[in-house]
């Protein structure tokens, strides 16, 4: 899609301690998700706390803690701003091989957009893999071929794993896996930065600008 790594950004800051309906259960829960035929990534979090997609890419897993979906939504609902939801969710068990792709590209392609413009960045990935249109892992999403300029020949450029800017890409990819924060809708699939003016942009539906973005749908 051409688009252009942006210098980094950052507005932190703490969430303060709440007691959450959902208790502290150590484990954590993955969800295999499959079904690619319907493009949808929306999450939902069954009476025993597990997370599942209702209609994902056939080929992503998704590994989080405990219940996150359950426990950010109702967080988001009883008035946690999206940074403080950033700020909990940055620490937690690693991100799986699927989710790191994700979390990686929102860090090159949007970790100096704001918080809301690097879940948009995110959800869209997540759309294409789910949409039958684009390949059907996140991980394939982000390395196909002339749709990321950060990605070459395939290969990620090393991330500064200590960076704030990396810490806050894996909370917001917890958050667009849980589905917790509303953000753009499934068939949102495109976008660009806002300097620019692709050809194919002409023959889509622009949604919505954020920030620096500019986001379509057909």
């Amino acid at each position: 899609m051409g688009l252009v790594v942006l210098s980094a950004g950052s507005s932190s800051a703490s969430a303060q301690t709440v007691a959450s309906p959902l208790g502290t259960a150590a484990q954590t829960v993955k969800a295999v998700v499959s079904n690619v035929q319907q493009a949808t990534t929306a999450a939902v979090a069954t009476v025993t706390g597990s997370v599942m997609q209702t209609a994902p890419a056939s080929t992503v897993s998704v590994t989080l803690a405990p219940a996150i979906a359950k426990e950010a939504a109702w967080l988001y609902q009883n008035g946690w701003p999206l940074y403080a939801l950033v700020d909990r969710y940055a620490a937690g068990a690693p991100l799986d091989e699927e989710a790191t792709c994700v979390a990686t590209a929102v860090y090159f392609e949007a970790r100096g957009e704001s918080l809301e413009g690097q879940l948009a960045v995110a959800k869209v990935i997540m759309n294409r893999a789910a949409s039958g249109r684009y390949p059907a892992s996140w991980c394939q999403t982000v390395k196909q071929p002339w749709q990321f300029s950060f990605v070459r020949h395939g290969q990620f450029p090393t991330v500064d794993t200590n960076c704030e800017a990396w810490r806050k890409a894996q909370a917001i990819t917890r958050l667009a896996i849980s589905n917790a924060v509303p953000t753009l809708s499934t068939d949102v699939l495109w976008y660009h930065a806002d300097y620019v003016d692709p050809s194919w942009g002409h023959n889509l539906t622009r949604v919505e600008k954020i920030g620096a973005h500019i986001f379509y749908r057909a």
